[in-house]
């Protein structure tokens, strides 16, 4: 291991053994992913951002979008780190102005989600950023939103892909890069 202001610095294999298995979380039968010992180190935290913003740099993203709330996290971190902007997508009833909405399938029951009508201007190449790609749900709400307002994917970016799920499949058309993919 490297070491980052007197802390080890993780490999990205490393990354993987920082997220702890759940089981039966938020309802029986889930394996919820839970990151936040990866959050608490500082250095596998930086590593994972680079990791995930490393693929769009260069490429012309305007801005960034995340779905609360865990993909806050990373969209914001990973907006910075490549000098876009960012959006938040959010539940309803968050966001004050005029919205736009999509419902989604997850994989543990049924939501919908938010943005501000005016998010994007036409053209917009926006990269969707969050935690994990599980069933492709709720990024496959969040493109539609992006699309319907005349903005472009340019790409998803997701710490986690739980690849039994088959989430890739539902997002076939976009390019999705995952830094921890998972049977």
């Amino acid at each position: 291991m490297l070491r980052h202001e007197g802390l080890p610095f993780p490999a990205m294999s490393d990354l993987a053994k920082l997220i702890k298995n759940v089981a039966d979380w938020p309802k029986p039968g889930v394996v919820f992913k839970d990151i936040t010992p990866l959050l608490r180190n500082p250095a596998a935290l930086s590593l994972a951002v680079e990791y995930m913003a490393q693929p769009y740099r260069g490429k012309h993203i305007d801005v960034v979008a995340s779905a609360e709330s865990r993909g806050f996290i990373f969209g914001v971190a990973v907006a910075q780190n490549i000098s876009a902007g960012f959006v938040p997508i959010r539940k309803p009833g968050k966001l004050p102005r005029e919205v736009l909405t999509a419902e989604y399938a997850l994989e543990y029951g049924v939501d919908k989600l938010q943005i501000h009508a005016d998010a994007f201007k036409p053209g917009d190449r926006v990269l969707l950023v969050d935690d994990v790609l599980a069933t492709g749900g709720t990024m496959g709400a969040c493109c539609k939103l992006v699309e319907d307002l005349g903005a472009e994917v340019a790409g998803i970016a997701v710490l986690i892909e739980l690849g039994f799920l088959h989430g890739r499949k539902t997002l076939g058309k976009y390019d999705i890069h995952s830094v921890i993919y998972v049977e």
